[in-house]
């Protein structure tokens, strides 16, 4: 693709990159085929390869983003399917996320937009705010069919009945290898998962100790920065990655960690594109190898090596989560695993799309959400499950939000079958 930014504009390092991307696009289409807003709303500017062309468009001309543009990019998953697909290898996130920030800097939504954003913001990143609003969800959704707001409904709809009590695991500490040590790693433990679903660190922190990983909670680790990075909200989303690596490399510079394991992939992309993040500044060698460090669940477990179970005689469906297979290019690792711990594999048609979670995206496009949900739920539930796997909180608490086939993490399921306790959400599977 032809661009035309100035010598001036170039000079900023973020144009330079756009420019490069966009330089990259042949506009050849197939990102079309494998685009989950294109497939079901049939619009090319709801494409990668049509907002590629508004993302163009407006930075070249260096004005503020516009409304029309706005609303086909806030319709991006950032599902990144289109970057497996691309024949040219166009690094569409690093774009969007360009956009996107752009957006936040020049455009003024509406009051409603502001206020909703400033509040996802704001909340979810902290578990001890999450937990609360949750809470208070749970008592207002009587009243949800009577909010016109479909965001705000949406919002309600996704407090789950019940929480679990916090996680004592969750607290920074160390926890010893079982029997000789083999690794020392940091288990990032997250901000929304933490208040979700407990089980899924707790059960993780034992499987590696079994192995013979020590495994470190990171005094100072949080949020990694993937839900403010995704909304345009680049000052934020950076605070949150700092302090991270600020507590993950007093772990290196101390004892030495041979790898930061994280068993959500949402934040496993956002925290292996931390040195392209801080590529600029201070923090920036620290940013490379923590980026460098930062290992899926599945990868560290590949590596270690699991022992070949017996079958099981449970038919596990595996949702692909997007961040996985397209973010991290992370995609029989799992499928594997479950295998050869003797659990039936099996996976539903049009595994490369998106369920509809990506972060916030549940909240903010509730009606596309839905649809997407609607289609996954039907995919997997045509394989005739008795459980469905995944590697990421989003998609489960989506998935789980539209499907009465229980729904549990990939470790957990590991876990179980390496002499750990029945996943709870299996009930009397």
């Amino acid at each position: 693709m032809q661009t035309s930014f100035t010598p001036e504009q170039l000079r900023d390092p973020g144009l330079a990159r756009a420019n490069e991307i966009l330089r990259s696009c042949v506009h050849c289409g197939f990102c079309t085929a494998t685009c989950p807003t294109y497939q079901v709303l049939g619009d090319e500017l709801d494409s990668p390869r049509g907002r590629i062309y508004l993302i163009k468009d407006m930075l070249e001309a260096g004005r503020p983003a516009d409304e029309k543009t706005v609303k086909h990019i806030d319709r991006c998953l950032s599902c990144l399917a289109c970057m497996t697909t691309c024949p040219s290898g166009v690094h569409y996130m690093h774009l969007v996320d360009h956009a996107r920030a752009h957006i936040e800097a020049t455009y003024r939504r509406p009051l409603m937009d502001r206020l909703l954003r400033a509040v996802l913001a704001r909340v979810i990143p902290y578990p001890g705010r999450f937990r609360a609003a949750l809470l208070a969800a749970r008592i207002g959704r009587p009243l949800q069919r009577l909010i016109p707001d479909a965001r705000l409904r949406a919002m309600l709809a996704m407090a789950p009945k019940s929480l679990p009590w916090p996680s004592r695991n969750d607290r920074p500490q160390v926890f010893p290898a079982t029997g000789e040590r083999r690794l020392r790693v940091a288990l990032m433990t997250g901000c929304a998962q933490k208040a979700l679903n407990t089980d899924i660190n707790d059960a993780t922190i034992r499987l590696l100790r079994r192995l013979g990983c020590e495994v470190v909670v990171a005094k100072g680790a949080g949020c990694c920065g993937a839900l403010t990075h995704h909304m345009g909200k680049a000052d934020m989303a950076h605070a949150s990655a700092a302090a991270n690596i600020r507590a993950w490399m007093a772990e290196q510079q101390g004892a030495g960690l041979d790898a930061i394991v994280i068993n959500t992939s949402g934040c496993g992309t956002t925290v292996k594109d931390y040195g392209h993040m801080f590529q600029e500044g201070p923090l920036a060698a620290d940013a490379a190898v923590v980026a460098g460090l930062a290992k899926d669940i599945s990868e560290i477990l590949v590596k270690i090596g699991l022992p070949e179970g017996a079958p099981k005689g449970l038919r596990v469906a595996y949702h692909a989560a997007c961040s996985l297979q397209h973010g991290q290019q992370i995609k029989s690792a799992p499928k594997e695993l479950l295998r050869r711990l003797g659990f039936e594999v099996v996976e539903p048609a049009d595994s490369h799309l998106c369920c509809g979670s990506a972060g916030t995206y549940n909240l903010l496009q509730p009606e596309l959400s839905a649809e997407l949900k609607r289609r996954k739920v039907a995919t997997l539930e045509a394989k005739a499950p008795q459980v469905i796997a995944a590697g990421n909180i989003g998609c489960m608490m989506q998935i789980g939000s539209g499907s009465g086939v229980p729904v549990v993490h990939t470790v957990e399921l590991l876990d179980w079958a390496t002499g750990g306790p029945k996943p709870r959400a299996l009930g009397a599977v």
